[in-house]
This record gives structure tokens, C-alpha cells and sequence, in this order.
């Protein structure tokens, strides 16, 4: 299982913990695939590499005009030029990260472990405020506002020029939630975030509900096995986005009308990306996925990297970008999935979905290094 478990009944947690404890007393770790020989069908080139620091969460890696903003476990921030891979700005906070960045390309959001959204303001540090709880998921920074869905299902707006609170939004919180990076973006004036297995639209200046549409329903016998969150990873395009439950389903609505498409069954634990026409994912076991975007039917499946450690996906031109544990970066066609290209890093599993900004494919490593690609 991918993903992490909070805690927040400790009941329930031990005795999930002893369930998945004999599970694992009673099987191996399914062994990776073998790789297929590489067919270097791409040229591909590095054009630049920088350094952040280990990465210890999940990062999400923002772009603003041609910046990346990124951050460490150890409480760097920086803003790196996506052309030339120059540090823009750089900053050491006197504080360890576990969720960032978020961005608006002037104010950089993260949190720290002892639960502080901190803002910097072109890399200084402008205010910092406590968080009623603990969260893997980055801030999301936008007109003046600063929002955090935090582990206990809490979302608090805060005013980026002063940090004060303006509002707060509180669900119901399950005996146990993912303790994952979830689901929180902006739909015109509308802040769109990820409760349980539902995509809720609220009105970003008061916080008051506006829709609520469920991709995914709690299922199981037990708290574990009923975990049906929103991952990390959305796949927007116009109006339409298109999300992931955690091993439960993907499923897509249209986030201004805050109505449904389409919801299918599918286990995965990572998010989405594509375009107009398809939609891509990988799967718990490895495979990588094509879905038809319109309605949810498979178009092809991968089952070439099962058990590697796959992370979301990236659509680049005619090629699909996915990164492994291992460090690995493989290009496949998005046509029909085929192996086109095989990259190595540092040895590191790939510590964010990559990202493309104008020509530059943007690489980070768990160790750090942040790597620039772009077509020979």
C-alpha cells in the first residue's frame, strides 16, 4: 500500500497496524520487472542540475512565468529559473518542512513539522501562523489569500500581506484519514478541495459549500480498507478536472457547474495528468494507464514497470513521463504506451511528479538534486 497512515484514533491504529503487520509476515514483497532494453527513440539532453536538499515529503513542485519554487526537509525554499536552472532567490528557514510549496510567484507558502504556514514574501520571510493540525498538503496561494487543508479536514483561508485568519471550514473528521498530500486548487473564484472521496467547491471569501460531488464512496470491513481520499495530482483542463481516490476509483467532474462526468474503478495511490482528449495514471502494482478523458474507458495498459515504485505521470508532446524508485525516468508513447526512451538521475526515487515549463523538463530526486531535460 502507498501512503502513509495519520493517526488519529489510536485504537483504530493498532489494530490496523497489526492487520497489515501479519500481512506482510505472510508474503514477500513482490519482486519489480525486469526492464526492457532500452530503445533511446527520444533524444533527450540535461541542460542544467541544481541542489535543494533530501526531500523527505511529498513535494509539489509550482511554476509561475518560467519559476519553479521548491523546498527541503531541512527548511530551504528557492526559486529556481526553469531556462537557465539559476537560484532566483534562496532562503534557509530555522524551521524543518513537511508540506510545500505553494506559490503565486510572489508569495511561496510551506509548513513547517511543528505545524506553522509560514509565507515568504520574494524569499523572506514575511509571517508564520499555527495550524490547529498537522498537514502533508502544500498551501495554495492566490489573490491575496493563503488556504491549507490541513490532516484533520480543516481548510483555513489567512491574508498573505498580514497572516490573519479570515475564515475556517471544518468537516467531520474519520478515525483514520491519508496522511498523504491531498487535493486543493482554484476554479475561478471558487477554491476546490478534496474531503474523504468527495471534490467540494467553496466560495474562496467566506468559505461557505457551494457543491459537493462524490468520485469515490467508502467501502471495506475495516478503517483502512474505507480510506477513499483525494490524492494529490489533478488533471485540469477548461472546466473540467479529473481526480484520484486513493485506491478506489478516478473520476472526473466539471468544477464550474460542480457537476460529475464519470467515475470508474481504479487502485492507485498517485495523481493524474493529460490533456483534452486522454487522461494518464499509474496503477498500486505499476502498470501505467490510458483513459479515454470523455468518458473513462481504457484506451491502453502498461504492465511493463509492475512493482517499481511508480509516481504520477507527466504528459510531454507525444511521450508520457513517469519516474520510478530507482531513480528512472522512462518516456512512453502516449498512443499506445510502448517504451520510446530510459533516463537515469541519482540513484534516488523521483521526489515530485515531474513538470514541464516551456522546453524545460523539471526533475526532483529525494536527495535533492533538481534536474533540467530538453529535447536534443
Amino acid at each position: 500500500m502507498r501512503g502513509s497512515l495519520l493517526i488519529v484514533s489510536r485504537f483504530l491504529a493498532i489494530l490496523a497496524m497489526g492487520a497489515l503487520l501479519v500481512g506482510c509476515a505472510s508474503s514477500e514483497k513482490p519482486k519489480p520487472s525486469e526492464l526492457e532494453p532500452n530503445p533511446s527513440l527520444l533524444g533527450i539532453k540535461q541542460a542544467w542540475v541544481n541542489g535543494l536538499g533530501t526531500i523527505g515529503f511529498a513535494l509539489s513542485v509550482r511554476e509561475f512565468q518560467g519559476q519553479i519554487f521548491l523546498a527541503s526537509s531541512d527548511g530551504m525554499v528557492a526559486a529556481i529559473g526553469a531556462d537557465s536552472g539559476q537560484d532566483v532567490w534562496r532562503t534557509k528557514l530555522q524551521s524543518a518542512l513537511v508540506a510545500g510549496v505553494g506559490s503565486d510567484g510572489r508569495y511561496a507558502a510551506v509548513v513547517s513539522r511543528d505545524n506553522e504556514v509560514i509565507l515568504l514574501d520574494a524569499g523572506k520571510e514575511l509571517w508564520r501562523q499555527k495550524l490547529g493540525a498537522s498537514t502533508q498538503t502544500a498551501p495554495y496561494v492566490a489573490g491575496g489569500r493563503v488556504f491549507v487543508l490541513a490532516g484533520d479536514r480543516s481548510i483555513a483561508a489567512f491574508d498573505a500581506a498580514t497572516g490573519r485568519k479570515l475564515w475556517q471550514q471544518q468537516r467531520a473528521v474519520d478515525p483514520l484519514i491519508l496522511g498523504q498530500a491531498g487535493v486543493i486548487f482554484g476554479a475561478g473564484d471558487a477554491l476546490v478541495v478534496g474531503w474523504g472521496g468527495r471534490l467540494v467547491g467553496l466560495n474562496s471569501q467566506s468559505g461557505t459549500i457551494r457543491w459537493d460531488v462524490p468520485i469515490a464512496n467508502s467501502r471495506g470491513t475495516n478503517e483502512v480498507e474505507r480510506l477513499v481520499d483525494l490524492v494529490a495530482g489533478v488533471s485540469r483542463v477548461g472546466d473540467v478536472a479529473c481526480v484520484r481516490a486513493f485506491q478506489s476509483a478516478v473520476g472526473c467532474i466539471n468544477v464550474v457547474k460542480g457537476s460529475p462526468i464519470w467515475s470508474k474503478p481504479a487502485n492507485g495511490s498517485t495523481g493524474l495528468h493529460g490533456d483534452a482528449t486522454t487522461l494518464f495514471g499509474t496503477e498500486g502494482d505499476g502498470k501505467l494507464v490510458a483513459w479515454n478523458r470523455a468518458d473513462g474507458e481504457r484506451i491502453w495498459v502498461n504492465d511493463r514497470l509492475r512493482f517499481r515504485g511508480l509516481g504520477a505521470p507527466l504528459l510531454v508532446g507525444r511521450s508520457v513521463v513517469v519516474g520510478d524508485q530507482a531513480g528512472l525516468l522512462h518516456f512512453f508513447s502516449r498512443e499506445d504506451g510502448s517504451l520510446l526512451q530510459r533516463i537515469p538521475t541519482d540513484n534516488s526515487p523521483i521526489a515530485a511528479s515531474p513538470i514541464l515549463v516551456g522546453q524545460t523538463l523539471v526533475v526532483v530526486t529525494r536527495l535533492g538534486k533538481v534536474l533540467g531535460f530538453r529535447p536534443d
